[in-house]
């Protein structure tokens, strides 16, 4: 960037740094001009009809914006409204086609399975025939722990195995994603259903009440996709997430207690305090056995007395007639559902997406929203429970090798066998093996490397992360959420309306002008002031960045000679 800035030009930027031709003044007396055009939104147009000089060119480019075709109301509406909605604009190649073959696109677009399953070969099935055994032998044991977690019927988690992945392999677009359950949802969804309905008082209702709720997230995920809402689910950052799931790792792992100990009976809340107390209350209940088996592996059969229970064989039952909608539950599932849904397409998606970017694959989180939600409202009428894209399995599927989502067909055609012919062998599965299954599976959500990275590299980052983790285990899984992402929108409102602004400089030998704070060999020039804004100029920022720009200003005038004025400002705003 070369500075050939002509005489008596004041510096201002809209789309790239300019000089606009503007009587010599003082750069305080444009400041005004700055504040009351940015508050406006029509910082471009109020200067539209200035000469323009574009830095980068020995020649001054004079340049007038063309007002005479201008946009209409709806026009700009449209627009705007499509880069928000549709950013990646998926429907740009039917235009000018024949209306089959628009028909044809919007269907392939929404129903991915016709888009794969024509270039299917039978080499792509070996590699996912592999997989989806694998993915399978890893869903049995999973599925009947997060049901226990959950304190449902253990058949239930073979159950949600088998109809959702077959829905997902039909409408999902990720490859690599495997459809299960997974134990946070699975204990927040226990810990608000059963302040309505305990699950000892009448067990039946309460499982009624699980699909019920499954039924209400599948309906909220698809609204969310067919709507373009995907943006809501971004505000589930990174380190929200992983605050999140560490904190529901922990606390997961002190529910298993009750199974490591033998116990009888044990609290329903889920933070951490609570567990102990119970733990203590509870203490004249402790089996030295159970606890010892749970730790050697070798020596549980011969002491553990408490098994898994009986698993009738048979695929799903129909449930559609046991969802509940009475008034009396239907706020209580509403606010299990709304959470469940977010935590359910925040993890799925970001796995997706993760395990996607290993191949260099675009996930449409959009089209996952639908797709989570169809499998959900599917899998709630056949007796299965949420379900979403668990990174466990997903991470097993993935290193399997698997090429399609035809691992998720693979795997359903297993639990169909399991529960036609082998559920009823699993009646002898230890509890305490489940626990030991469920705590080995938890310590694997602890990321202890990644809370590290976020102290070093961003400790605002790391304070969101660290409020999900306490508040998840000291009180609730819900307030831990909200406290997160509710700091994490005050820290996106800070960016925005606080931007930061820097002083730069050129560095020797190339075009280039840097932060001078971060190189502090760059020179700059006598009677200019150039200043980069970290963010757009508009109303909530207006104010702040005009008295930033007067203190940059005032700095500058307070530390230069009498003879070497400041004569211009140069906002970069590229």
């Amino acid at each position: 960037m070369r500075l050939f800035p002509p005489p008596n030009f004041f510096a201002l930027s809209v789309a790239e740094t300019a000089f606009v031709n503007l009587p010599r003044l003082s750069p305080r007396l444009y400041l005004p001009l700055l504040s009351s055009c940015a508050s406006q939104g029509c910082l471009g147009d109020r200067i539209g009809h200035h000469r323009f000089a574009v830095m980068g060119t020995l020649d001054v480019q004079r340049n007038k914006v063309n007002f005479s075709s201008g946009r209409t109301f709806l026009s700009s509406f449209r627009n705007g409204l499509k880069e928000t909605l549709l950013p990646d604009d998926p429907f740009r190649y039917l235009k000018g086609k024949s209306a089959c073959s628009v028909a044809w696109g919007y269907l392939k677009y929404f129903v991915p399975i016709l888009e794969w399953a024509p270039r299917y070969t039978f080499a792509k099935f070996r590699f996912d025939l592999l997989a989806g055994i694998t993915i399978a032998s890893v869903a049995i044991p999973q599925g009947i722990s997060y049901a226990r977690l959950a304190n449902l019927p253990p058949i239930i988690g073979l159950y949600s195995s088998f109809i959702p992945p077959l829905i997902y392999a039909v409408f999902g677009s990720s490859t690599n994603l495997a459809v299960g359950t997974v134990a946070g949802a699975s204990l927040f969804m226990g810990s608000i259903i059963g302040t309505v309905v305990p699950a000892t008082a009448d067990p039946q209702l309460y499982t009624h009440l699980f699909f019920t709720a499954a039924f209400f997230t599948g309906v909220i995920e698809a609204a969310l996709g067919i709507f373009r809402l995907g943006i809501l689910v971004d505000f589930l950052s990174r380190s929200t997430i992983t605050g999140f799931m560490g904190g529901t790792a922990v606390i997961v792992i002190m529910q298993q207690f009750k199974g490591f100990l033998g116990l009888k009976h044990f609290t329903t809340k889920t933070d951490v305090v609570s567990a102990v107390r119970a733990l203590l209350a509870n203490r004249n209940q402790w089996r030295w056995e159970s606890a010892a088996l749970g730790l050697c592996f070798f020596g549980f059969l011969l002491f553990c007395k408490h098994l898994v229970g009986p698993l009738n064989k048979g695929l799903n039952p129909v449930s559609i007639t046991d969802l509940k909608f009475q008034s009396n539950y239907i706020g209580t599932l509403l606010k299990a559902s709304l959470i469940s849904a977010f935590l359910a397409l925040s993890e799925g998606i970001a796995v997706g997406r993760s395990l996607g970017m290993l191949k260099n694959e675009q996930i449409d989180g959009n089209k996952e929203m639908i797709a989570f939600g169809l499998m959900n409202i599917v899998g709630s009428c056949f007796s299965c429970y949420l379900t979403t894209g668990p990174f466990s399995k997903s991470a097993v599927n993935y290193h399997a090798g698997c090429r399609t989502s035809m691992s998720n067909v693979v795997m359903s055609i297993c639990m169909m066998l399991v529960l036609l012919f082998l559920a009823p062998l699993f009646k002898y599965t230890p509890l305490v093996a489940l626990s030991a299954i469920i705590a080995v599976a938890m310590i694997g959500l602890i990321e202890y490397e990644e809370a590290y990275r976020l102290f070093k590299v961003d400790k605002f980052d790391f304070l969101i992360c660290m409020s999900a983790f306490f508040g998840v285990i000291f009180y609730s899984m819900t307030a831990g959420l909200l406290i997160s992402v509710c700091l994490a929108v005050v820290r996106s409102l800070l960016y925005i309306a606080r931007p930061s602004t820097c002083k730069l400089g050129g560095i020797e030998g190339t075009e280039m002008y840097c932060d001078v704070e971060q190189y502090p060999n760059s020179y700059v020039h006598p009677d200019i002031l150039i200043l980069n804004l970290g963010s757009p100029i508009y109303y909530a920022n207006a104010g702040y960045l005009k008295e930033r720009i007067l203190r940059w200003v005032e700095e500058e005038e307070n530390t230069k000679k009498k003879d070497a004025d400041l004569q211009y400002v140069i906002l970069d705003m590229g």
